[in-house]
Order: structure tokens, then sequence, then C-alpha cells
């Protein structure tokens, strides 16, 4: 269950074959696995151990990877940080995690010194990924470089916790969602199944790392399955299109605000795009005009709904985009999900009711919050605080948070109606 002895498994069973192509540099899996061990003696040097925090604000790079993988390997605990952030929303982070170390990119440096200024009572190693020199920060090739490629000997169990991801919603301050090990192994089957991933895919990857939807749903389900990752350091419409073409992708992810820019940017036209195979949406409902012109390509259409604590919940076929438009799709193979009542009863079609859910893929509970884990944790149920209703073909649609609906007349009243 230690998803870290993935990429070594990998690296035994394919050592040559491509992992990660980043700026067109290519990696093997038998490279991907040595830095990874590398970067786990390295964390071990500095004295991080099982059920430590490792910090990363980084923008879509391998070295992102192989921390993300060190740390599985070892026990610790994987913090991906929101590099959209500010140095104030982060030190709120940081402080309620308390990393032993942060790692981050070059780029995001004037962010980091002010972040310092914010912690500088706190004991944090800062390392810098990049090019550049830093005398406040040691440089990740030179941590990394005198350490030898050894597997970390380290008994990691299925619950044993793998990932704090934060996640604020749309209430109060930030909670960290804690995801152990199980959690990231039946999400990555879910994930499998949605994009029914095979070995000789290659998958386009620009959602940011740090968000569920590049990692759970992209990355960490491509080294399971053996494929390969063209892996950008953000999203740009035609450059992604370009190595499409380029590297023949067949799987795509993103969200509904990114293939708009594709399709506004003239770049269905302009580049091969024929050796797509499935295109994967999330993140909020797609409107049907830009369904209606992906599918125009030939290629099938997927969407999907979810949510950090949980990972993918529902996901909507290519032809059911269209039959079942608006629909936020059916539960995926892996996870078990009723709408409830106030009084937890399941409610009948066409009735607005709580999503929740059960099953391997749910977060082991919210980090240094046991109020808020009992509260949203029930009898091995999680309560998303997403409402929504089912139709007679069980096809949930999305109706609103269900901390934001409000009570007029008598009459329950969601924004979401109000918006549309």
């Amino acid at each position: 269950m230690n998803v870290g002895l993935w990429i070594k498994k990998r690296a035994d069973l394919q050592p040559d074959k491509t992992a990660i192509i980043f700026q067109d540099q290519q990696v093997s899996y038998k490279r991907l696995n040595e830095r990874t061990n590398m970067a786990a003696g390295a964390l071990t040097a500095m004295g991080v151990s099982k059920g430590d925090r490792v910090a990363a604000l980084l923008m879509n790079c391998p070295e992102f990877v192989e921390l993300y993988f060190a740390c599985s390997k070892m026990g610790a605990i994987f913090l991906p940080l929101n590099f959209r952030l500010t140095a104030h929303e982060l030190e709120y982070q940081m402080r309620d995690s308390a990393p032993e170390a942060l790692f981050y990119s070059e780029g995001l440096a004037g962010v980091v010194e002010s972040l310092k200024d914010l912690l500088k009572e706190e004991d944090i190693r800062y390392v810098q990924s990049g090019e550049g020199n830093s005398e406040s920060a040691t440089s990740y090739e030179d941590l990394i470089s005198g350490q030898e490629p050894l597997e970390p000997e380290e008994d990691v169990e299925s619950e044993d916790p793998q990932v704090i991801m934060y996640t604020s919603g749309t209430t109060g301050s930030a909670k960290g969602a804690l995801l152990s090990h199980r959690k990231t192994y039946w999400n990555t089957f879910n994930a499998e199944l949605f994009f029914d991933m095979k070995q000789s895919d290659v998958m386009l990857i620009n959602l940011p790392l740090f968000h569920s939807g590049g990692l759970n749903v992209g990355m960490v389900p491509v080294i399971y399955k053996g494929a390969t990752a063209v892996l950008h350091e953000s999203f740009d419409p035609e450059r992604a299109c370009a190595d499409i073409e380029k590297y023949r992708v067949t799987l795509f992810g993103g969200v509904p605000t990114m293939y708009n820019m594709i399709l506004r940017g003239g770049y269905l036209d302009k580049y091969d795009l024929s050796s797509l195979r499935v295109l994967g949406a999330g993140g909020e409902t797609v409107p049907m005009f830009l369904i209606e012109e992906f599918q125009k390509l030939g290629v099938p259409f997927i969407q999907l709904f979810g949510q950090t604590e949980t990972s993918i919940i529902c996901s909507l076929s290519e032809v059911d985009s269209i039959r079942k438009a608006g629909s936020i799709g059916r539960p995926v193979f892996h996870t078990e999900v009723k709408i409830v009542d106030e009084r937890g009863e399941e409610t009948a079609p066409g009735e607005v009711g709580e999503i929740i859910l059960s099953g391997p893929t749910l977060m082991t509970g919210y980090w240094n919050r046991p109020e808020a884990t009992a509260e949203t944790i029930r009898d091995g149920w999680l309560h998303t605080g997403d409402l929504a209703y089912r139709d007679d073909e069980g096809f949930l649609y999305f109706a609103d948070r269900k901390k934001d609906m409000f009570i007029s007349g008598g009459e329950n009243v969601y924004p979401a109606e109000v918006e549309s």
C-alpha cells in the first residue's frame, strides 16, 4: 500500500520508458526513481522522518513529483501549497502544519522571502529549485547530488498519512485534508477507469499539481499505470495544442476555461489533435457549446465532479454529456454516493439534498481539526456540504453549497439558481 513504491516497481518493470517530458527533456522511470531516492536520502539527512511534514511551493516540475514519491517512500507527509496564495495566506498553512522544510520554485522566491519574515521564529529549512542561487536557501540540485540512490527502508501502512491538501471551500479558514496511502490507492483506480488509461497513453498535465485534479487525477495515475506525462509548468493554450501534436498526446484534462481558451484562440484548426483519445473536464459545469465543439474532434469528452476530501465523486460519459446536459454524472466505481435530507434519509428523485459518500476514497480527516472531522465524517459517511438532486436514472445535478442556502418566505433559495 506504500504509494511511493509504485515508482520503484515501474523502474523495475520498464526502466527505459519515458515517465515525464518537461521542457522537451525526457526522464525515464529508472532515472525518476533514482532521483526520488536521492531526494529521500537528502530529506533523511535533514532530519525528516516518518510522520514529519515536507512543504512544496512549486510550479509544475519533475522536482514536485520526486518529492511527492520520496515522502511517500519514507512515510513523511507531503504538503503541496498553492503558489497563487499570498505570503499571509501561506503563513497560516505553514504554522498549522509545521513542516520541517519548504521547497520552492525560483520564480516564487519573492513570496518566500515575505513568508520568511512572517515565520522568522520557526525552524524551517528552505530549499530552492531552479538554476538561480539564493543566499538564504539551499539549492535543490546541490542538496540531492551527494546522495546515493538507495531505496528508503520504512514500513508504511495503508492508513498512514501521505498528503495534506488545504481546502477552504466556501466557509472560514483553510482546512488541511489528511489523505492516506489507502485513499490515493483507490482514487487512482477511479481515475484510471475515468480515463480508461493504458500504459501506451501520453497525458498532457498542465493543471497545477498542488490541486487534486492535477496530482491525484493526472500525475499519480499516470505513474501507477506506467504511462507518460507531458508536464507543463502552467497552462498556455497554444503550447498545449502544439505539444499535443508534437508528442502525440492521447489524454488531456482541464477546466472549462482552458477548453474555452483553446477554442477561442482558433487552435483546434491550427494544430493536429488527432492523437487525442479522451478529453476530461471538471471544476465546474461544462457549457453545452464547448461539449459540442470538442466532440467534433471525434474524441470522447467526459466530465467529472469531486472535491479534495474525496477526489472524484461522479463522472459523466460522452454520450450522457449531451443527453444529460447539466448533470454532474453518476457515482464512480469505488465510491458509494447518496443524497439525503436533514433527517439523513435518502431523497426522492428531483428532491434536493446533501451528497454524502462512503468507501475507501475518503480522507482520514482534517489536520488538527477533530471537531471539523467529526462534523464531516459521521457513521462512516462523509458529508460534502454539496447539495444536489438525482433523476429517475440516477444522474446527479448540482444545486449549491449547503451553507450558502438561504430561506425566503419559507422557500429554500440557492445562489446558483439566482446566478442562472
